[in-house]
């Protein structure tokens, strides 16, 4: 099939290729020339493993082109995936100017029949928006073209988004007519050979399974990282806890590790957007609340810990920081607790000396050059003449590091393991002070 996938953000970028790695030829589209111009020449801006060279193969191919063209895009392609960004608005709801935006120029662009789906994350009710902006500006433009409006919202794991959309645990379509449903079954077909992993449903429906999919999982996030606190005042142990929950398999153990909060470009946006969309629809989000206002908190306790054990003024202190990504096998450090941590320990008069293994960039764009922060080069060098370690991301390298390295590195022998990754009793009788979350 011809296909155009408008923003070369995360989403778009590893649709557009993972289209083309399944035959079909895909122009990917964005108004960034700089960013355009990298993609052209075979670098990737975002890290996510597997995609640079996926994205060289099909490019070398001639199945994915990257250009600045909408108006070629929309003129040669039938289907018109949008995944540009919604970002959140100052009272939490998800801005669709961009999304809009883009089915403005789609409209002024349109030569025949298009099948328009939008993959960005959008409030229930935005394919309405979409239709009625393209219908506005055909009627203006005196043009009675058909189209169609689908959604088919994403469910990419950052450091396993290849995998997730060539091997999708479901694929969630929501059309209003059944010829869509079946041309977009057949261009998912190459995705499910084994089974029909395609789904149908309203429209509506689909945007909202969206938002309700990453809610559930925030609240299972929040769920345990409360547990843990419990935990620690009533001298219980959240691992143990844990491992005897998730043996239930209506449970189960994924996303049930207690650990400094979520964060990301999923997780923190869409729950704020559900709370919106539940008080603009006239109710009260309870729970919703509850899962913002735990993770918010969840970001501060290992700085009161650190506070605990030093007394509120860390004047002098300098900490490591192994870990700033939100989460491993990404660079995205959107809404990361890393940055939370970071800025309180800053606010008491600390420095800090950071490493991450892929977000060393991303962090000096965002922290600048503050002289109370150092960037090492891996992560013993961040511990040299620090007072403490903190663990943030649960990185591969982190979990089993030269404890012994580490006591000769350390000015203190003193870690706050934010994840939970090192067993408390191992490294207390190596002679660390440790402090983890809900552990005892």
């Amino acid at each position: 099939m011809n296909i155009a996938v408008i923003g070369t953000g995360y989403v778009g970028l590893v649709t557009g290729t993972c289209f083309a790695e399944m035959g079909n030829r895909v122009i990917c589209v964005d108004n960034d020339a700089n960013k355009i111009s990298l993609l052209q020449n075979g670098k990737i801006p975002i890290y996510e493993p597997g995609l640079e060279e996926m994205v060289k193969r099909n490019a070398a191919e001639g199945r994915l082109i990257f250009s600045t063209d909408l108006k070629d895009a929309v003129e040669k392609s039938l289907l018109l995936f949008i995944a540009v960004g919604t970002p959140p608005d100052e009272d939490g709801s998800a801005d669709l100017k961009y999304v809009l935006g883009v089915a403005h120029d789609i409209a002024r662009y349109m030569n025949e029949y298009k099948i328009i789906v939008d993959k960005s994350t959008v409030p229930v009710g935005t394919a309405d928006l979409v239709k009625k902006e393209i219908s506005h500006i055909l009627s203006q433009q005196n043009l009675e073209y058909e189209f169609d409006v689908v959604s088919n919202p994403e469910f990419l794991k950052e450091g396993a988004a290849i995998e997730d959309f060539m091997k999708p645990d479901r694929v969630v379509v929501g059309v209003d007519n059944v010829r869509v449903g079946e041309l977009m079954k057949v261009l998912y077909a190459p995705f499910n050979r084994t089974s029909d992993r395609v789904i149908l449903m309203s429209i509506r429906s689909a945007e909202m399974t969206k938002y309700a999919a990453n809610a559930m999982l925030a609240t299972k996030i929040s769920f345990m990282n409360e547990i843990s606190r419990l935990c620690e005042a009533l001298e219980a142990d959240v691992s143990e806890v844990r491992n005897g929950i998730g043996s239930d398999t209506r449970i189960g153990y994924k996303f049930i590790y207690p650990g400094v909060g979520y964060g990301g470009s999923c997780f923190p946006k869409d729950v704020k957007a559900l709370i919106h969309m539940a008080k603009k629809a006239g109710l009260e989000p309870l729970v919703m609340n509850a899962v913002e206002a735990v993770n918010e908190s969840q970001k501060r306790v290992l700085v009161t810990k650190v506070v605990s054990h030093y007394g509120k003024t860390l004047q002098d202190k300098l900490f490591a920081i192994w870990g700033l990504a939100f989460k491993p096998q990404t660079d995205d450090m959107r809404e990361a607790p890393s940055i939370v941590v970071i800025e309180e320990l800053l606010s008491l008069g600390a420095r800090v000396n950071v490493f991450d293994p892929v977000a060393m960039a991303e962090a000096r764009r965002r922290f600048g050059d503050n002289p109370a922060i150092s960037y090492s080069k891996n992560e013993y060098e961040a511990l040299e003449g620090s007072d403490a370690l903190l663990l943030i991301t649960e990185w591969h390298q982190f979990r089993y590091p030269d404890f012994k390295l580490m006591k000769e590195l350390l000015k203190h022998p003193v870690i706050f393991d934010g994840r939970n990754q090192y067993n408390p009793a191992q490294v207390r009788e190596l002679g660390f002070t440790y402090y983890g979350i809900g552990r005892i």
